[in-house]
């Protein structure tokens, strides 16, 4: 393996990381509130999902890292700061988007009329990653 492929790696294992914690708590929230619920499952299935898409974005950063090093516009030391920095940020937002997932679960369980308002929080968590995002492309 080439030791110039350590940051994208970090990356995409970071964020992927992120992405499957961030579900799981989401997830964990569904499966309580379907228990007490009879009907809308799929609405809390896809909320308990949304951490999920962030693991695309470190994909893609990965990608993109990988062949900048290979062009060598972008060196080993730089792709670790940036895959490390990044993939953290992506991380983190994916884990918090997926406890702002559980609780738009349980508040929608209780209230309906809510479920809708719930993605407005969602996305402001996950904006934070799209900015991580944004400004890697700018540093590669």
């Amino acid at each position: 393996m080439n030791i110039d492929m350590i940051g994208p790696a970090i990356v995409l294992g970071l964020g992927c990381l992120g992405s499957a914690i961030g579900c799981a708590i989401g997830g964990m929230a569904s499966h309580g509130v379907m228990s007490r619920v009879d009907e809308n499952h799929g609405k809390f299935i896809g909320m308990s999902a949304m951490p999920s898409s962030q693991a695309i974005y470190a994909f893609v950063l990965m990608l993109l890292m990988k062949n900048a090093i290979q062009a060598n516009t972008l060196s080993g030391v730089a792709g670790i700061g940036i895959g490390t920095s990044v993939g953290l940020a992506i991380m983190v937002s994916s884990i918090y988007q997926g406890m702002c997932a559980a609780t738009g679960i349980q508040a929608a369980a209780k209230q309906p009329a809510v479920f809708g308002k719930c993605f407005a929080a969602l996305g402001i968590v996950e904006s934070f990653s799209l900015f991580a995002f944004v400004f890697a492309l700018l540093l590669i």
